[in-house]
C-alpha cells in the first residue's frame, strides 16, 4: 500500500511539474465575442507552436503571423462553412502529466444561432492532437463504442420510462416522448467529443432534440465517464505510455497530423491533415510559409497512397469550383513525398513533407 502512495505521489508531482510550465494566455485582440487560448510552452517551443497552430488554423482558418486579425474570418462569417462563429471562454482542464485539454466555448450562426462547447486533447510531448480511435487497440474500438452506446441507450430509456409513466400527459411530454423515442444512440468514436480529467475520460455525444426542438430536450448533451482502470485492457501502447507519464512516444494515425516541406524543392509549405473519414476521403489545409494563405485539398487516402485536388475558388457563373493543381503522393513512414501538378499548365512540380 505504501508503494502504492509513494507511486501516486510522485505522478502527482510530476504532472504538477509539467503542467506548471503550460501558460494559457487569450489571444489577442480579446473581446466579448473572441476569447480564444493562446499556448506558451517554454520548456519545448516546437510544441507551444504546434498547439497554436493547430487550435488557430482549425478552429479560426487563421495561420498564426497572417496578416490582419485571426479572429476576421469566424466574426465576419467568411470561414469555408460560411458560418458566423464567437469565442465565449475557454478553460484548461487537470490532466495526467503528458496530456493538455482545453474546453471551448462559443456559438455558431448559420441558419440559427447555436451555442457549442468542444474539447481539444493534445499531447505535450510531441504537440500533437490526440485522435479518439488512437487511444485504443484496433480490435478494441468497437467495444468501446458500444460501452458508450449502451450508457447513452440507458439514459435515453430511463427518462423516456419515466415520461410514459405520466398520468394524462401535456402535449409537451408527448413531444418528449417523441424526441427520445427517435433518438439517435448509436455513436461512434469519430462522432463524439472527449476529454481527459485526471483520473478519468469523458465522451461526449449529441443531444437527441434538433435546433427547433431543444427546449423540450431536458437531457441535453449525453457525457458518459470511464475511470482510466475500467479502460486498462483496450487501450493502445500509446495510450498507457501516454497515462502513465512515458516519454514514450508510439506512432499515431495520420488524422490531424502538421507536415513541413517544399514544392518543387524551393517553396516552403506546412500541411495540416483534417479527420480521414472510414471510405479514406478527407480533406486539409496548406499554406505558404511566405504568405501564409489557407487553401484547401479534398481527396483520399487508399493505402499508403493520397490523391489530392486543390481548387481555386467557387465560381457562381460556372457553377462549379475551378481546379488549380492535383496531388498524387505516397505516405512513408512519416515522409510524403510525390507530384504537385498545375492544372492549366500540367507542370509536375516534386512535393516533399515530413511530419512536424
Amino acid at each position: 500500500m505504501k508503494k502504492k502512495i509513494l507511486f501516486f505521489l510522485l505522478i502527482s508531482g510530476l504532472s504538477f511539474s509539467q503542467q506548471k510550465n503550460v501558460v494559457i494566455k487569450n489571444l489577442p485582440p480579446k473581446s466579448e465575442n473572441s476569447v480564444f487560448p493562446m499556448i506558451s510552452y517554454s520548456q519545448n517551443p516546437t510544441v507551444e507552436n504546434k498547439i497554436n497552430t493547430f487550435l488557430q488554423v482549425d478552429q479560426l482558418e487563421h495561420v498564426p503571423g497572417a496578416e490582419g486579425s485571426p479572429f476576421k474570418l469566424v466574426s465576419t462569417g467568411k470561414t469555408s462553412y460560411s458560418n458566423y462563429v464567437y469565442f465565449y471562454s475557454w478553460e484548461k482542464l487537470e490532466t495526467p502529466k503528458n496530456i493538455l485539454s482545453i474546453a471551448l466555448d462559443g456559438e455558431a450562426s448559420g441558419a440559427y444561432p447555436e451555442g457549442f462547447s468542444n474539447w481539444k486533447n493534445f499531447d505535450l510531448r510531441t504537440g500533437n492532437f490526440i485522435n479518439a480511435k488512437d487511444l485504443f487497440q484496433p480490435n478494441s474500438i468497437k467495444t468501446v463504442e458500444n460501452l458508450i452506446q449502451k450508457s447513452i441507450k440507458k439514459e435515453v430509456n430511463d427518462f423516456l420510462n419515466d415520461l410514459k409513466s405520466e398520468k394524462n400527459p401535456s402535449q409537451e411530454i408527448l413531444d418528449q416522448i417523441s424526441i427520445y423515442e427517435e433518438c439517435f444512440t448509436d455513436f461512434t468514436l469519430d462522432g463524439i467529443e472527449y476529454y481527459f480529467a485526471k483520473d478519468k475520460i469523458r465522451f461526449i455525444a449529441g443531444r437527441c432534440a434538433n435546433h427547433a426542438m431543444r427546449a423540450l430536450d431536458e437531457l441535453d448533451s449525453h457525457v458518459v465517464e470511464f475511470p482510466y482502470s475500467e479502460l486498462e485492457k483496450y487501450w493502445s501502447p500509446y495510450v498507457k505510455n501516454l497515462l502513465s507519464g512515458s516519454e514514450k512516444v508510439n506512432k499515431t494515425s495520420f488524422n490531424n497530423k502538421l507536415y513541413k516541406g517544399k514544392i518543387d524543392g524551393k517553396y516552403p509549405i506546412t500541411v495540416l491533415i483534417n479527420k480521414i473519414y472510414d471510405d479514406g476521403s478527407f480533406s486539409a489545409h496548406y499554406w505558404y510559409d511566405k504568405n501564409k494563405k489557407l487553401i484547401e485539398w479534398n481527396g483520399k487516402i487508399k493505402g499508403n497512397h493520397i490523391s489530392l485536388t486543390e481548387t481555386d475558388y467557387y465560381s457562381e457563373e460556372a457553377k462549379q469550383w475551378i481546379l488549380n493543381a492535383f496531388v498524387e503522393a505516397d505516405l512513408q513512414g512519416n515522409k510524403i513525398t510525390g507530384t504537385w501538378q498545375d492544372y492549366k499548365t500540367k507542370k509536375y512540380l516534386k512535393l516533399e513533407l515530413e511530419e512536424l
